[in-house]
């Protein structure tokens, strides 16, 4: 399992850090929310840590960024421990809160807790054409090959294209599905995107057979 921990306090970033690999999961870092949010897209991890104070975009912010793309576990902690935090927090869609200073025993029951809950529930097997969408695991298989991993991002791409399988999409609706509505009008991203699905699902991405551009629309899966 893979934790992000996010605190622009060094030393208990650190501690932290320990207690969890103590735990025998992989530690990931970040000292402010943008890097928090750079690293999550990057790496996925299975749980985030975020603290709620700190530079460049605070853990209220981060949390609901997070929010905007995946179901990942969020717990924040927080110094204040006011209900109007707490409040705002799960409102933002964090999972958990713990407030500062708490013991590693403490913190590592909480983990467990929020691991246990996000096991994914058995979901049926989403086909369109040539792919077989798994959404409990995260694959695409086409054909009969073997399923490839995707991340949170990528399958939320294929199953709402899956969804109008042989019907254009617009870049704009499919932009604000995969990010929310600060995607609308990043063509670039979602080209960046659809590049790294064509990598994954087609022979030759150059050459793409499955899901197709479709020229001043958007993109199309296609079901033939």
């Amino acid at each position: 399992m893979k934790i992000l921990v996010v605190d622009d306090d060094l030393d208990l970033r650190g501690l932290i850090g320990f207690a969890l690999r103590q735990a025998g999961y992989l530690v990931l870092e970040a000292g402010n929310g943008v890097e928090a949010l750079e690293l999550f897209e990057r790496e996925q991890p299975d749980l985030v840590v975020l603290d709620v104070n700190m530079p460049k975009l605070d853990g209220f912010e981060a949390c609901r960024k997070i929010r905007a793309v995946s179901r990942t576990p969020v717990m924040m902690l927080t110094v204040r421990g006011s209900e109007e935090d707490q409040v705002r927090g799960l409102d933002l869609g964090a999972d958990d809160f713990l407030v500062k200073p708490f013991s590693p025993r403490t913190l590592l029951a909480r983990v467990r807790a929020l691991l246990r809950r996000a096991e994914p529930a058995h979901e049926p097997t989403l086909t369109a054409g040539r792919i077989a969408l798994d959404p409990g695991r995260l694959t695409v298989r086409v054909d009969d090959a073997e399923p490839v991993h995707l991340t949170p991002l990528e399958f939320r791409l294929l199953q709402y294209l899956a969804a109008s399988a042989g019907h254009p999409v617009a870049s704009e609706r499919l932009a604000r599905h995969v990010w929310g509505y600060e995607g609308i009008g990043d063509r670039q991203r979602l080209k960046q995107l659809v590049h790294r699905v064509r990598t994954k699902i087609e022979g030759d991405p150059a050459e793409a057979q499955i899901l197709v551009t479709v020229p001043g629309v958007g993109y199309v899966l296609q079901i033939a």
